[in-house]
Formats: C-alpha cells, sequence, structure tokens
C-alpha cells in the first residue's frame, strides 16, 4: 500500500542564525563544488516547490567568517544543521 504523502510530517525550514552544511543533498547545484557552511538570514516566506525553499545568509569560511552573501534554492531534507562547540 503507498503512503499518502499528506500523512508524512511536513519539514521545517531554517531559521535565521542557524548554520547550515550545503552539500550536493541539498541541491543539484552543489553537486560539482566542496560542501560550505551556510549562516542563514532569512527564508522566503512565499510558496514554492513542496520541500524546497529559497534562504537568504552568508556563505562562512573555515574560520566562521562571513564571506559571500547568498541567496541559494535548497531542499529541506537535504540540509544539515551544523553545531559549533563554541556556539
Amino acid at each position: 500500500m503507498p503512503l499518502d504523502p499528506r500523512a508524512l510530517p511536513r519539514l521545517q525550514p531554517p531559521t535565521p542564525g542557524e548554520e547550515l552544511l550545503i552539500s550536493r543533498e541539498a541541491s543539484v547545484q552543489f553537486a560539482r563544488t566542496p560542501a560550505f557552511v551556510f549562516r542563514v538570514i532569512s527564508v522566503c516566506p512565499r510558496p514554492t516547490y513542496d520541500g524546497w525553499a529559497w534562504v537568504t545568509g552568508y556563505q562562512l569560511d573555515g574560520q566562521g567568517q562571513a564571506v559571500t552573501k547568498r541567496e541559494i534554492f535548497v531542499r529541506l531534507a537535504g540540509l544539515k544543521r551544523v553545531r559549533r562547540p563554541d556556539g
């Protein structure tokens, strides 16, 4: 018996201040680039494809410093939250 997609829990979009690991699991657009950490500024409230979101934030360098402001279109199921030992 197939699953009813309406019965599955909806994925929650990230919140401002969260840091995410962005890799190929987040979107095919990142398939040929190394994974990077991204600090969320905002998530677009407009509806889009189910399970996807436009997220604005900063790409971080290895020391956690913002280097590039970006707006990315990502699959919520492919996002991984980053936990920093200092924060």
